[in-house]
């Protein structure tokens, strides 16, 4: 169905039904509760999960099959975000010009970038579009300030043109909508001491997040995926056979360089304010550790890394050493004292060293990612289900 496998026709059901049903499986606890501290349901972070799959996701297509690692992604996700923002000051602030302008600029963008950075691999390639990501922030923060608005950003005002939009009511403010709906609305239903958010923006993310999860599906199975994983086998050897894999590479740049674009258009759909820190090169690495923390080169993996680190980052960090002492108030005095002092570095402002710690355990034990966890996990239960069908324990041959 829809041109896909049935294990990938599953697989896609499965992210929709988890994407859509995001606001229940992430408040698991009720409000009030010592444990609500965990709850990931609101509107913000839910945004935050899937625009970073869609980042991640593109970054796929391009390290996942090709092996060409890009250290400078996070210029394509700025420059998407500027071309947005100024859709929404100059045209209107439906959300749908303003990413689709995003995507187109920043597959030109990433065209201009990859036909210089693709003349070298490995390790030159990486510190080329690192550079040109550098060069970029330094470019937004510093020199193009009318454009990007320097240290300070951009957002929309109240006097900018917006020509296809009507003129604001006395004291209104310019807010991103999709034809009237704005991005900001929810919808709050209380079940017992447990509260659901469903968010307008949240829902119309995700829907493009499964449109772009779908088409990476599509990428990964078609003639064009095959060629770009043998690319990423031994790219020599294919040029011995007489293929250029210069045309594929830099179309999965391209590719990989729209997506990041979508998701920086997203990004000013959910919140219009605009910032050069998008473009520098901590936004670069953050996407590379979703990948490898999710699973290079599957197809789920990258969206499970990006909600694993937006997770700790907006939920871990938050966590301090009063709600500590909260937890751990049942014991005696000196013993909740030193249990606070030995858990406190691990979260707070220490929920990189956190990150550190589970990215170096899934490169040593699982190079396969959370995607390779879950497999083991899988076939773990799969044996012992085995292993009950004959009587004595043991399998039968197969005739």
């Amino acid at each position: 169905m829809l041109g896909l496998e049935a294990k990938d026709f599953r697989l896609l059901i499965l992210v929709a039904i988890l994407t859509m049903a995001a606001p229940f499986l992430l408040n698991p606890f009720p409000e009030g509760s010592g444990l609500a501290q965990f709850n990931a349901g609101y509107p913000d972070l839910m945004q935050r999960f899937v625009i970073f799959g869609i980042f991640a996701i593109g970054f796929n297509i391009l390290f996942g099959l090709t092996g060409y690692l890009s250290f400078g992604h996070a210029a394509f996700l700025g420059v998407g975000s500027y071309a947005a923002i100024w859709m929404m000051k100059l045209l209107t602030m439906n959300v749908i010009p303003a990413i689709i302008v995003s995507v187109i600029v920043a597959g030109i963008f990433s065209l201009a970038v990859g036909w210089i950075s693709l003349r070298r691999s490995g390790i030159y390639f990486s510190i080329l579009t690192l550079a040109f990501a550098q060069m970029s922030y330094s470019l937004a923060y510093s020199v193009l300030t009318p454009i990007t608005g320097g240290e300070t950003g951009l957002q929309p005002k109240v006097n900018d043109p917006r020509i296809l939009d009507g003129a604001l009511t006395e004291g209104g403010t310019p807010k991103a909508n999709l034809f009237g709906l704005e991005m900001g609305s929810s919808i709050e239903w209380g079940v017992g001491n447990w509260l659901f958010t469903f968010n307008a923006g949240y829902y119309v993310a995700a829907i493009v997040m499964l449109a772009a999860f779908y088409l990476s599906i599509r990428i990964f199975r078609s003639p064009f995926g095959m060629m770009l994983r043998a690319v990423k086998s031994n790219q020599q050897r294919l040029n011995y056979t007489g293929l250029n894999a210069k045309p594929y590479t830099l179309a999965a740049f391209v590719i990989s360089g729209m997506y990041a674009g979508l998701a920086g258009g997203l990004m000013v759909a959910m919140d219009t304010q605009v910032g050069a820190e998008r473009m520098f090169w901590t936004a670069s690495g953050e996407v590379v550790l979703m990948s490898i923390l999710g699973g290079v080169g599957t197809l789920i993996g990258p969206v499970l890394g990006a909600g694993a680190i937006k997770y700790m980052e907006n939920i871990l960090s938050k966590i301090n050493s009063d709600i500590l002492h909260t937890w751990f108030a049942f014991l005696p005095d000196g013993l909740e004292d030193f249990v606070v002092t030995l858990i406190y570095p691990f979260i707070g402002k220490g929920w990189h060293l956190t990150l550190g710690l589970i990215f170096m355990a899934v490169v040593i034990f699982l190079p396969g990612g959370l995607v390779e966890g879950g497999q083991r996990i899988a076939r773990l239960f799969g044996r012992k289900k085995k292993s009950t069908d004959t009587p004595d324990g043991k399998t039968t041959p197969a005739e």
